[in-house]
């Protein structure tokens, strides 16, 4: 199975899915990272907040950031090899790196639970 790295931006978390203002793209991402972690895929993530060594180690990403800036982040390699800058990728194209059939659809913001018993009040 392939291995994935998600070189992510400064995040107060290690997911960025936290606090008040949480980025929808963040929650999608997220869960597309659970649903690859069930088909078996390894997904590594790591912040540049948290971890800032490992992009200092990297030399490819370390060349990204030296050209482009932290705008150039999330950047994704996949079995060692840039395959994404500036974007997380959706859960099709995780499914077309690892081999595995394409989802049936993809996450949607509009069709997730709410979170911490956020549902009406009546």
């Amino acid at each position: 199975m392939i291995s994935i790295q998600v070189f992510d931006p400064s995040m107060c978390c290690n997911t960025g899915v936290c606090g008040v203002d949480v980025d929808p793209q963040l929650v999608a991402f997220s869960a597309d990272v659970d649903w690859a972690k069930r088909s078996g895929l390894r997904i590594e993530r790591v912040n540049l907040a948290q971890q800032p060594m490992a992009f200092a180690e990297n030399e490819q990403v370390r060349g990204i950031l030296e050209r482009s800036g932290e705008e150039a982040l999330p950047v994704i390699l996949v079995d060692g090899t840039l395959a994404l800058t500036g974007r997380y990728p959706t859960r099709s194209e995780l499914a077309r790196w690892a081999g595995l059939p394409p989802p049936a659809r993809e996450f949607s913001i509009a069709a997730a639970e709410p979170c911490c018993g956020g549902g009406a009040k009546g």
